[in-house]
């Protein structure tokens, strides 16, 4: 795999930006022009039906049906693009299982500071007693009165 396309081909997306507002901008007149494009033929239609062939009636329907379209057009235009429904293609690097790992044995602070091998069976020798009893003072910090 390309470091900088994925499987189909296309790059990978660092960024969610939206397209570049003359981007935008562009697409929207192009969506405008041809909306706008379409009254024209309507109204040529009109006029065909309306005098050469004598059908009011149709020709009052394409009348009606251009009406509208400079409306739509402008509405159509304005709107923001739809958003993409897909989602981000990025970047993923590729995962590392870990193995299996085997029960492990809690070893001891005293087992380490003695110098017991905390891998070798338990010790023959007894916990190491509490150095804080309940006669013990703690140090005396500063010059108190």
């Amino acid at each position: 795999m390309n470091r900088r396309h994925d499987d189909d081909g296309q790059p990978i997306l660092i960024t969610e930006a939206a397209i570049s507002y003359d981007e935008e901008f562009a697409a929207r007149k192009k969506r405008y022009s041809l909306i706008m494009a379409c009254r024209i033929p309507c109204l040529v239609l009109a006029g065909i039906f309306g005098i050469a062939f004598q059908w009011p009636w149709v020709a009052v329907a394409f009348i009606v049906l251009s009406v509208p379209l400079p409306w739509v057009a402008v509405l159509i235009a304005n709107d923001r693009p739809a958003k993409k429904a897909e989602k981000p293609n990025r970047y993923k690097r590729e995962s590392t299982q870990l193995g299996a790992v085997p029960d492990a044995r809690i070893i001891e602070a005293a087992e380490v500071l003695e110098g017991r091998s905390p891998y070798v069976g338990h010790s023959e020798r007894p916990r190491q007693p509490r150095q804080d009893s309940a006669d013990h003072e703690p140090p005396r910090t500063g010059t108190g009165g």
